[in-house]
């Protein structure tokens, strides 16, 4: 699915002037240290001060909370588990099989629950807006990476997009066919893989396109758009990082902090 954005949104997101590069580094930095953790002080801290965050991005709260839509969707799914399968500590309300819900299990799945939206969150906020050949650019000159796979990781970028309009579109055929109105299941699976066929064929014919353009040749690569580290980068890794500080200090002073596997 693409999306249009003009000059005037481009214009007052602060996100916007921080290298794609420094944005994954900050993704890392607000997610990497919940993985260590598991209570819901630290991902609750760390999912409110990022809400706090949004008018950096230049995305609105409306949009935001569309995209987490499949982040919530999961996210309960990831807290069943938890609290169904999770070691039983403090009161036992009731077992079935393998599966006992407890004191424990309980607030670790709040846990979970809230720290699955927690690490969504960063992703949607940080790549909301980027344009993929600005962070073809940056992986390029910033991180050094390997053009060939940097020009790979573009392509596929690109053609991301394309995937929607097919499935809008064999939704559109099917039903001028009469065959969209019944079995639900049966009709995802056969456009899937459809979906699946379109794309081996479509990534075939980029690929030989792209070798036959040189595109794989092992001389070094010039690029057109220079991609640079600004003081401001400075500025956002160190506010990520100040973030996830708050949100982990939050967790240990009201004693909720708990590592994983503790």
């Amino acid at each position: 699915m693409t999306a249009t954005i003009t000059s005037r949104d481009r214009s007052v997101a602060w996100i916007d002037g921080v290298n794609p590069v420094t944005r994954i580094l900050i993704a890392l930095a607000l997610s990497v240290p919940l993985f260590v953790t598991l209570d819901a002080v630290s991902a609750a801290t760390a999912v409110v001060l990022e809400l706090l965050c949004v008018p950096l991005t230049g995305l609105t709260y409306a949009t935001v909370l569309r995209r987490m839509i499949p982040v919530a969707v999961f996210a309960p799914v990831a807290a069943l588990s938890m609290l169904l399968y999770a070691q039983p500590g403090g009161t036992v309300y009731g077992t079935f099989l393998f599966a006992t819900v407890s004191d424990d299990s309980i607030a670790l799945s709040g846990a979970v629950l809230v720290r699955v939206l927690a690490l969504g969150l960063p992703t949607i906020l940080l790549f909301g807006r980027t344009d993929p050949t600005e962070l073809a650019d940056a992986l390029a000159q910033v991180a050094k990476l390997p053009a060939r796979f940097v020009l790979g990781v573009l392509a596929g970028a690109r053609t991301v997009g394309l995937f929607v309009d097919d499935w809008r579109t064999m939704t559109l055929a099917r039903r001028a066919r009469g065959l969209g109105d019944r079995g639900a299941l049966r009709r995802f699976l056969s456009m899937a893989f459809v979906l699946l066929v379109f794309a081996v064929r479509r990534g075939t014919t980029l690929a030989t396109a792209m070798e036959a353009r040189g595109f794989g040749a092992p001389a070094e690569r010039t690029w057109a758009r220079p991609s640079r580290l600004h003081p401001r980068d400075g500025a956002a890794l160190f506010g990520a990082v100040a973030l996830m500080a708050a949100a982990l200090t939050a967790a240990v002073t009201t004693g909720a902090f708990r590592f994983v596997g503790g």
